[in-house]
């Protein structure tokens, strides 16, 4: 028998909400060196005017109501407690979608993109693109539980998706995500081919390699210039993947027992990946920022969350050569993503039916530019509808 499914709100302990308080005023800043700002990480002026707006004129309550205004529930599925947001379509025939996160982020990066989703008339849209919303929260971040054993891989957490939607009553659905969403997403399309209407990408990685058998051409100019790039951004960039891939313990003792260490490993990403030309506030405000990384600090999720990077390690998701992701595959690229595939790279992977750009955006596509990612979203799923 199924576990039952149970209303969902979240209200922080007020214990808690004061320690955060008490360690934000008792911050120890580093010294830096004087070089181009965020050369080597958040400067310390930017952080101090952050932790001051975090403590002077951050809105926490006002947050928690936000993110409450939203349909939640919560539900076991093996060893797992999994939170989710489950918001009906209105419209004549809402599909089914599950949207997911990805690190540094939680459900609050979907929060601006889902009611445009599901309610597209209300927003200039039409009503027959209406979805319905499934957003879990991935098994280690925020509301959901941390596992206690390892082997919480992509794998594991496309079969727990695909029987959240069998819980939920819905056989076939769509998936969309970028970042982890685009692992999970894409493996829940691998394992599950014939539950999934259409899969749509706002990023495919850097690690995921298709294998190339004997008799598939070698990588062309185009090809090997993106293995080169992507190549170069690990070297550059791709520290925090090393050390959450092997040793995320080590590092959670920091980010576990200060709140300023936890915001900034998640600022300096929210800087770099996104569509900014000097700070994060451009794109994302201050706000925003801080209920992600609450989510996180309130919740304890800063270790498991860096966890899934171990585990995809241990468990990658690599393709034998000639296996490919058999439903349609929506990608769409933004400009300041990270390195993305030219389409004949995902070409060999995935079943793509549609390719897009859009003009502006960064790596939290759902959090910069939730309409124009809406938009991709509705044109990339409208004539799958009838496949239902």
């Amino acid at each position: 028998m199924d576990a039952p499914i149970e209303e969902f709100r979240y209200h922080a302990d007020p214990a808690a909400l004061e320690d955060v308080k008490v360690r934000l005023e008792r911050t120890i800043f580093p010294d830096e060196v004087t070089a181009e700002p965020w050369r080597y990480g958040p400067p310390v002026n930017y952080m101090r005017e952050f932790i001051r707006h975090w403590l002077e004129a951050y809105d926490g309550s006002a947050q928690e109501a936000r993110l409450n205004a939203f349909r939640q529930f919560a539900t076991q599925i093996g060893e797992h407690r999994i939170h989710f947001i489950h918001e009906e379509g209105r419209g004549p025939s809402p599909m089914p979608l599950v949207l997911t996160h990805g690190w540094p982020g939680s459900i609050v990066e979907l929060l601006k993109i889902i009611p445009l989703l599901t309610d597209p008339a209300a927003h200039g849209g039409d009503a027959a693109d209406a979805f319905t919303v499934i957003a879990p929260s991935i098994p280690g971040y925020g509301f959901s539980s941390r596992p206690a054993r390892t082997g919480t891989s992509v794998f594991a957490v496309a079969d727990i998706w695909t029987e959240l939607m069998s819980r939920l009553g819905y056989s076939r659905f769509g998936l969309q995500g970028g970042d982890w969403g685009s692992w999970i997403s894409a493996t829940t399309a691998l394992r599950h081919p014939e539950r999934v209407i259409g899969l749509h990408l706002n990023y495919v990685s850097t690690r995921f390699r298709p294998a190339l058998g004997a008799g598939d051409p070698p990588p062309t100019v185009e090809e090997q210039a993106y293995l080169d790039r992507a190549a170069k951004w690990m070297e550059a960039e791709g520290a925090y993947i090393a050390i959450q891939a092997t040793k995320p313990l080590t590092l959670a003792y920091a980010l576990t027992d200060s709140p300023v260490g936890l915001a900034a490993w998640y600022v300096e990403k929210f800087r770099s990946w996104s569509d900014c030309r000097s700070e994060p506030d451009e794109i994302l405000t201050k706000d925003e920022m801080i209920t992600d990384i609450m989510v996180h600090w309130l919740t304890g999720t800063a270790h498991s969350a860096m966890r899934f990077y171990s585990e995809s390690r241990e468990h990658p998701l690599h393709l034998a050569a000639g296996e490919r992701i058999t439903p349609p595959c929506g990608i769409v690229r933004l400009p300041r993503e990270l390195p993305m595939p030219p389409r004949s790279w995902a070409e060999r992977a995935f079943n793509v039916v549609h390719w897009s750009s859009l003009p502006r955006g960064g790596h939290f596509a759902a959090w910069e530019v939730p309409d124009l990612l809406a938009e991709d979203i509705r044109d990339f799923f409208r004539p799958l509808r009838a496949t239902r």
